[in-house]
């Protein structure tokens, strides 16, 4: 057995997971805002929470917001900057006394969906998160490709073509593709022309309904995308393209993406299946525990 975790800006979520990929167990608690040690204690908590219930040891797996650098072992790149240049891997395996495995929370969904998802008939996925942040990861042959420097699949972190808005990004840098394709910047470009809309669900609704500058405001998401995704699919030609996170409900996507792509990618002869993720919001969490012996 083994025990996945996601470790979310708002929420913790644990489960066991069988080396079939069947959940046996599962728990969600409020993540503790902006406290490293909370953070620490309340995943060890988890931990023999489930395990007592088990009644036995299991492999840990871990999906994080950012990633312990491959050089000194902290943490970095993690939008929940609190846990920035802190050594949580090396502190949760004091604490819970095993090796543990931890990957960047895109590269976890990425694989999950590679595994026994979405894109569980392709060779190479690139897995996408569309949510409070954007994210993605890159899997060939079921194994994670996380590069030299730890960053590997982090595309939501270069810059967004044909744009000049300077919108600023916590990384700091300025025009990311994150500050345009995440949940926030999508409404932050919807309300230049519907001001009082709520959340991307209602922009898909107004859309849907025939709300012309709706229309108009996912058309130019839909743009942005494709641009952003062309430069992946020029460097890695993955046979599959998994979208997740909240954005990636949007289900007028998946009709306007394959003919912006085919216009986007060099030569234009474009293949690759653009495709919503099979197990949703549990990805992440199912790709922690598919660390082990995945990673």
């Amino acid at each position: 057995m083994r025990i996945g975790i996601d470790l979310g800006g708002t929420k913790i979520e644990a489960v066991v997971m069988s080396a079939e990929g069947e959940i046996v167990l599962r728990r969600r608690i409020p993540s503790p805002a902006e406290n490293y040690i909370r953070i620490v204690d309340a995943i060890v908590d988890l931990v023999a929470t489930l395990e007592g219930e088990l009644g036995a040891a299991c492999q840990i797996g871990i999906g994080t917001p950012g990633a312990p650098s491959l050089g000194t072992g902290l943490m970095k790149n993690c939008n929940s900057t609190e846990m920035n240049n802190k050594p949580l891997l090396r502190d949760l395996e004091q604490r819970l006394g095993r090796e543990i495995r931890m990957a960047n929370d895109a590269n976890c969904f990425a694989l999950s969906e590679a595994i026994d998802g979405a894109g569980r008939h392709g060779a190479s996925v690139f897995g996408v998160i569309l949510g409070t942040g954007v994210g993605g990861g890159l899997v060939i042959d079921q194994r994670l490709q996380i590069g030299r420097n730890a960053i590997g699949g982090e595309w939501g972190h270069i810059p967004m073509p044909r744009v000049s808005e300077r919108r600023s990004c916590y990384c700091g840098q300025y025009d990311c593709v994150e500050t345009y394709l995440c949940g926030g910047g999508l409404l932050r470009t919807a309300r230049q022309y519907l001001p009082d809309l709520h959340d991307s669900r209602e922009l898909a609704s107004l859309a849907e309904a025939g709300h012309l500058e709706a229309q108009s405001v996912l058309r130019t998401y839909s743009q942005q995308l494709a641009s952003a995704l062309a430069i992946v699919v020029n460097i890695v030609d993955p046979d599959v393209i998994v979208l997740g996170g909240g954005v990636s409900n949007i289900s007028a996507l998946y009709d306007t993406l394959p003919e912006l792509m085919s216009a986007a990618v060099f030569g234009n002869d474009y293949r690759t299946d653009i495709l919503p993720a099979r197990y949703g919001d549990s990805s992440g969490v199912r790709g922690a525990a598919w660390l082990w012996p995945a990673m």
